[in-house]
Formats: structure tokens, sequence, C-alpha cells
């Protein structure tokens, strides 16, 4: 006779409310999470001039990215004119040439 008077969704409810307090609280851990001891090292791969040439663009008007800003020929990088660019390296007016990794040119 009672059960006829209670609403089925809140009588759900209840039990539901009813289980959860007796289970204890479980945080899911993130899959693609490394494992808890995991330590991350992070690691700048630069030459000891601190100049790095990430690319070469050929053409008319050759460009070279280097330390990730665009460069082209007569521009100057830390106070250094560039005199040239060939296909896998950059000249430089103090005489240091900057070339890509072999990986880069070559596949």
């Amino acid at each position: 006779m009672l059960l006829n008077k209670i609403n089925p969704l809140a009588a759900i409810g209840l039990l539901a409310l009813s289980l959860n307090v007796g289970a204890k609280e479980q945080t899911l851990r993130d899959p693609t999470l490394p494992h808890a001891g995991y330590q991350m090292s992070v690691t700048t791969e630069e030459t000891d001039s601190g100049l790095v040439l990430n690319s070469i663009i050929n053409g008319p008007n050759s460009y070279a990215v280097i330390n990730n800003k665009i460069m082209k020929v007569g521009d100057t990088v830390q106070g250094v004119r560039i005199v040239s660019i060939g296909k896998r390296q950059v000249n430089l007016a103090d005489g240091r040439k900057l070339t890509l990794f072999q990986s880069v040119t070559e596949r």
C-alpha cells in the first residue's frame, strides 16, 4: 500500500543514495598520463653560439629560419650578418656556418 503512494523515480533515487553512502570514494586516474614515478626532463639542443638553424627555404629568394625567426641574406642575427644561404647551410659574416641536421635534408 505504501509502495503505491511513492513515486517510482524517487524510490530509485533513494535506493541509489543508500547504496552510494557505504561505498568508498574513488578517483579515476587519467590513463594517458605517465605513471606516478615518472620524471620529465626538458633539454634544448643549441650550438655553442646559441644559434639554431631550424630550416632553409630555397628559391629565387632563399630564406633561413634561425632560432624560429625567418631571415634572409643581409639580415643580422645576434649582431652577425648573414652572408649566404645555401641548400644545407647558412654562412655568417664572422666565418661561422650553421648547418641543418642530416636527417632533415635527406629522405
